[in-house]
């Protein structure tokens, strides 16, 4: 067990806290949304009527919304682009390793199987990873959606307004809002880091350069 934590330990420590800072989000959520309800004269929920609410679904999906398109749109850019001197680039004067044709490698016993295979599934496995998030992405601004419409035509209803439908709420100010929020942090966070790790350092961190490497080495 032990050899298999150390083998997993950035996965299990990930998945770890999230499932703490969901919960937390969870419970001070209801807390927010109860307190909303009380004040406009409705009845507050329990936790799990909490989770049937469209404020649930908006919060939450509105934020994976973000993460996965940020990682969507940071796998494809460091495919192409480059920032000299950060550990997030690749290298701009020597090949690179991620830029290897697998056509090369099909008769490699140790090659995943949609390398061996080759054809339509090699060029399909070869965009997976940038395909999984905007799969991920796309599906939260679904449940954003379909969320957001629901506690926004509570909240219309609330105020003698009218409910709308989830394409319909696509279309409204405070969907571009919620989205544009955090999208916005996401790109900025992304863009420290590109710029820190030219020349600052994490000794340990494969997301550093080591130490005492200067500052115009680019790539890990």
């Amino acid at each position: 067990m032990r050899e298999w934590l150390r083998d997993h330990g950035l996965l299990v420590a990930n998945l770890a806290l999230f499932l703490i800072f969901f919960g937390g989000m969870v419970l001070s959520g209801v807390r927010v949304y109860n307190s909303d309800q009380l004040q406009h004269g409705q009845q507050a929920v329990s936790l799990g009527g909490y989770l049937l609410t469209g404020a649930f679904y908006e919060a939450t999906f509105e934020n994976w919304e973000s993460e996965f398109l940020q990682m969507g749109m940071y796998v494809v850019l460091t495919a192409y682009l480059f920032q000299r001197g950060s550990s997030e680039s690749k290298p701009i004067d020597q090949p690179a390793p991620q830029d290897e044709d697998p056509r090369r490698a099909t008769n490699r016993p140790d090659a995943p199987w949609p390398v061996r295979h080759g054809g339509w599934v090699l060029t399909a496995y070869e965009h997976s990873l940038s395909a999984l998030f905007f799969i991920l992405f796309f599906g939260a601004v679904v449940g954003h959606a379909i969320g957001g419409a629901k506690d926004y035509s509570d909240q219309e209803l609330a105020h003698g307004g009218h409910a709308v439908t989830a394409l319909q709420y696509l279309g409204t100010s405070q969907f571009w809002f919620e989205s544009f929020q955090n999208w916005q942090s996401e790109f900025l966070a992304v863009a420290v880091i590109v710029w820190a790790s030219v020349y600052l350092r994490q000794r340990g961190s494969p997301e550093s350069k080591p130490v005492a490497e200067a500052h115009h080495e680019t790539g890990a």
